[in-house]
């Protein structure tokens, strides 16, 4: 089986039984999902208008912003586990987290011959579960697996939220297979 489809079979595998955040998280109590967004007294910028009946890869193309990560979606094969059912996190990087890469590590990414760098690289932006802002929003620093089991750490007590080095923009879009935290930054895995 070439590399590139055998991380793609892996990512899925991961998908399936990667353990919950919820498990793992403490229980935040219920509130509105709009009002659990609030992270300071400053509102977060609004880069993705969430359509709840799209699913995570439509409500990326509507935003305009994650053009990067959509074509890095389609080179690692990632975008069939992005827009089928389910419950999954995103971490979004947007196209400005992507032009602050090195231009010649995102151009090295984006080479077919590279596409098994690549598909880790965004395999790491997902988990394998549906984390609502009000389970990240006054919890301490949590680790929890992406769908490549590689830690990330989501500190929902910073200003901004922090998910690892990165500042989330905007918690929880919710799509109809999961939520959208958009970033400022592309994560990287620890080794």
């Amino acid at each position: 089986m070439p590399r590139p489809i055998a991380l793609a079979v892996a990512a899925s595998l991961a998908l399936a039984s990667a353990p919950a955040f919820a498990q793992t998280a403490p229980a935040a109590p219920a509130t509105d999902s709009m009002a659990g967004m609030a992270m300071s007294a400053a509102p977060a910028a609004v880069v993705i208008a969430p359509n709840p009946s799209a699913d995570i890869v439509a409500n990326l193309k509507a935003a305009g912003q994650f053009t990067v990560l959509l074509k890095a979606l389609d080179g690692s094969g990632l975008t069939p586990l992005l827009d089928k059912p389910g419950a999954l996190t995103v971490f979004a990087p947007t196209d400005a987290a992507f032009a602050a890469l090195p231009a010649d590590r995102l151009a090295s990414l984006m080479k077919p011959e590279n596409a098994a760098q690549l598909q880790a690289v965004i395999a790491y932006h997902v988990v394998n579960t549906r984390i609502p802002a009000d389970q990240v929003t006054g919890h301490a620093a949590t680790p929890v697996p992406s769908v490549i089991n590689k830690p990330i750490v989501i500190d929902g007590t910073a200003s901004p939220i922090k998910v690892n080095d990165a500042n989330v923009i905007q918690p929880a879009a919710p799509a109809s297979n999961g939520v959208i935290y958009v970033i400022d930054k592309v994560l990287t895995a620890p080794q």
